[in-house]
């Protein structure tokens, strides 16, 4: 939140100008993993490279039983050294690479690849990357590959995009070390956009999101917030805009669609419940139910809900703003009424072994674990390599907890103070927090409220809150 935007009124010290937690939303380079795959191949796979003739290493593009490919650094080989299946498999030198010049209209799945050394040559790495936009843009699917062997062995990636996708393998070790592919693989997707198949995700309005100058939802209309943002979900294609949807998540819920997800407020007044048949909106039937900055104590009734919503496997998204941010005047902001529900419910005292700090910090860090394998900061949506608060709490994690600390103060030590946001399990569940709201904001919202496009103006924001979903549905 921007600190010199933020309205607040106090009620003992008249009207005070805070800052607003509030920025905007790009579209993700890469979509999220969604729900379901079948094991169906994709029209033209697998590809073993047999049917095309390209004899040197020059960029060029070559038809393959597949389609069009454009082999970079690259060639199809068939001596004796090239390993293969068949007569043919590819062979990538330096930064090479194999890209589809052409789309997979019902998606991408489970991808294969088959993979080995070329003759005497030593180990080289690769990845696979995977393009929602026609090869505008393309991002990181799974982990960095290092291929040690001559003979062919199989990596799998789970991709899971709907809608238009191509792949491209990547040779990254930039060495003259040669690597062979084959037997590209390729399942078909069936998760669809527009709210059908994937998970269900729940953005709550009901603790005064859109209190003050801020709309922590996902769409607002008339000043009222629809269970069902409008337009309908169901219109919504690759090429979308965020402006579909006018509030400070509606890049967040619109990015989430597309990948074939869907997505829905909790209105105001809507209990929050988990177990209760008669409510269409029970937590049950939702896979991760997001909160972003609550202005407004949970009750006894509600904490439980949450916390045996966790406990029994959701994933909750903990996102609160600095101390002294009461948006609506009621004596508590979010890191209090985090901290209550933390504390102070009938499940488990300190459930997911954090607690906020009453803290207000502003600035930008790389201080970011170093892990290849946390899928939350190097995850299907990208890598995460910075964080911006623009007046944000922080977080002190219990000794010998599950919390998982991801990215601390720029100067902090990473230890169990200082944090900026973390992750953590809970019975069969998982948590995420982010103790700004800034980062989430796309910029736009009702009439009248300042807002800050904090989405786009850091490239992890999107990742980092695109990449946490994923693993709080159990996606990735």
């Amino acid at each position: 939140m921007t600190f010199s935007a933020r309205y607040l009124v106090a009620p003992l010290l008249g009207a005070v100008l805070f800052a607003s937690c509030s920025k905007s939303e790009p579209t993700p380079e890469t979509p999220v993993a969604a729900a379901t795959t079948q094991n169906v191949s994709a029209p033209g796979f697998p590809e073993g490279f047999e049917t095309g003739t390209k004899t040197a290493y020059t960029t060029g593009s070559v038809t393959l039983g597949s389609g069009s490919w454009t082999l970079n650094d690259a060639l199809i080989g068939n001596t004796t050294a090239d390993a293969k299946t068949g007569t043919q498999s590819t062979r990538v030198r330096n930064s090479g690479s194999l890209s589809m010049n052409f789309d997979l209209t019902a998606g991408a799945g489970v991808v294969t690849v088959g993979h080995a050394l070329y003759g005497t040559d030593a180990s080289g790495t690769w990845e696979l990357w995977a393009s929602a936009n026609s090869g505008s843009s393309y991002a990181k699917v799974g982990s960095t590959i290092t291929t040690g062997s001559t003979a062919l062995s199989t990596a799998s990636f789970t991709v899971n995009l709907a809608g238009t996708v191509r792949l491209q393998v990547r040779k990254t070790d930039g060495s003259t070390n040669r690597l062979n592919f084959d037997n590209i693989t390729v399942e078909s997707y069936s998760g669809g956009g527009g709210g059908t198949g994937g998970k269900k995700f729940l953005f709550d309005a009901t603790k005064a999101e859109t209190a003050g100058n801020a709309d922590w939802v996902l769409d607002v209309d008339g000043g009222v917030v629809p269970r069902y943002p409008t337009p309908a979900a169901s219109g919504i294609t690759a090429s979308t805009p965020e402006s579909y949807w006018t509030a400070a998540l509606s890049s967040w819920g619109v990015a989430l669609v597309k990948l074939g997800n869907s997505v829905e407020n909790l209105p105001l007044g809507t209990a929050i419940t988990y177990g209760n048949a008669s409510n269409p909106q029970d937590l049950a039937n939702y896979s991760v139910f997001v909160v972003d900055e609550p202005n407004t104590l949970f009750t006894a009734t509600e904490k439980s809900a949450i916390v045996n919503f966790v406990k029994n496997g959701g994933g909750l998204f903990m996102i609160s703003d600095h101390t002294v941010s009461d948006r609506n005047n009621d004596g508590y902001d979010s890191p209090a009424i985090w901290n209550d529900l933390m504390t102070n419910n009938s499940v488990q005292a300190n459930p997911f072994g954090y607690s906020i700090a009453l803290t207000n910090i502003s600035e930008t860090t790389s201080n970011v674990l170093a892990s290849s394998t946390n899928t939350i900061l190097h995850g299907s949506q990208g890598d995460v390599t910075q964080l911006k608060f623009s007046n944000g709490a922080t977080i002190t994690k219990t000794s010998g907890s599950a919390a998982a600390p991801l990215i601390w103060q720029s100067t902090a030590s990473q230890g169990n103070t200082n944090i900026m946001c973390l992750s953590s399990t809970y019975g069969t569940g998982r948590v995420v927090c982010i103790t700004d709201s800034s980062p989430a904001d796309d910029g736009t919202g009702s009439p009248g409220n300042t807002v800050y496009p904090g989405w786009t103006e850091i490239a992890s924001h999107a990742k980092l809150h695109m990449n946490a979903s994923l693993w709080l549905a159990k996606l990735q």
